[in-house]
């Protein structure tokens, strides 16, 4: 279960200071996406709902509270400096927040068939581990530019994995919210798992899809370089509703 390194960097940086912003949009009525952060153990994440009824709104914050709160037990006493100590927590904290999800759908018929995107970030000593089951995102904001550091779990992103989709068709996919992984779909769950090593001044961006359907990448970089991560995510947020606000809109920046 080793994560794949995505970047690599010389120096030891820790996160200093983290902002994040959500906001339910302009279309629907309630707010399925959620967030968390542990940030004495360097930790975010944010998730992105789906059910019907309040199905998608408590499946997200059940995926929030049982991620974070599996991966806080669990690392008291635990040699956090071995990386791979940490991928098997984080891969038990995506499993456990499944099992949570799965076994209350399952108990109340009013939330049956809900289920929930995952995109965590876990930072130490200068490198950070990301987790991710669905199609919300983690982008790394560097100097030289924007890049998206984890792949979607989605029908179309597939499709243009297998080159029988293009960028301008996927656009424009009615397919556009069918995703492949979730946690509460299957008993089982695999979620992917990246390393990214972190430079001085470096911001990393967890969001849910409701920022990248209405804001274009140049102007999720400008935005995000810009003031505190408070002030960025509140902007990004603000662009999205702008934009159209078709979905729920959540965000995290965290900078080194």
């Amino acid at each position: 279960m080793e994560p794949t390194m995505v970047n690599s960097a010389a120096g030891s940086h820790v996160p200093k200071v983290a902002g994040a912003a959500t906001d339910v949009g302009l279309v629907r009525h309630h707010n399925e996406d959620s967030h968390g952060m542990l940030e004495s153990l360097g930790l975010y994440v944010v998730c992105d709902g789906m059910g019907g009824a309040n199905g998608g709104e408590v499946a997200s914050q059940m995926a929030v509270e049982g991620f974070l709160g599996y991966v806080r037990e669990q690392s008291a006493g635990a040699d956090l400096s071995d990386r791979e100590v940490r991928v098997e927590i984080l891969a038990g904290a995506v499993k456990q927040a499944n099992h949570e999800i799965i076994t209350r759908a399952g108990r109340e018929p009013g939330l049956r068939g809900m289920g929930s995107t995952l995109v965590g970030s876990w930072f130490y000593d200068g490198e950070a581990v990301l987790a991710n089951v669905g199609d919300s995102r983690a982008y790394l904001v560097r100097a030289d530019g924007l890049r998206q550091l984890t792949d979607d779990h989605s029908l179309i992103a597939e499709q243009m994995r297998l080159g029988t989709m293009t960028a301008e068709e996927a656009a424009v996919s009615p397919m556009q919210s069918v995703i492949t992984r979730a946690l509460g779909a299957r008993e089982t769950v695999e979620p992917d798992f990246y390393l990214v090593e972190m430079q001085a001044g470096d911001r990393l961006l967890l969001t849910s899809d409701g920022l990248l359907r209405h804001v274009a990448d140049d102007v999720i970089l400008a935005t995000a370089r810009e003031g505190t991560p408070h002030e960025a995510c509140s902007r990004l947020v603000q662009l999205a509703r702008e934009g159209g606000g078709s979905d729920n809109i959540t965000c995290i920046l965290v900078q080194t």
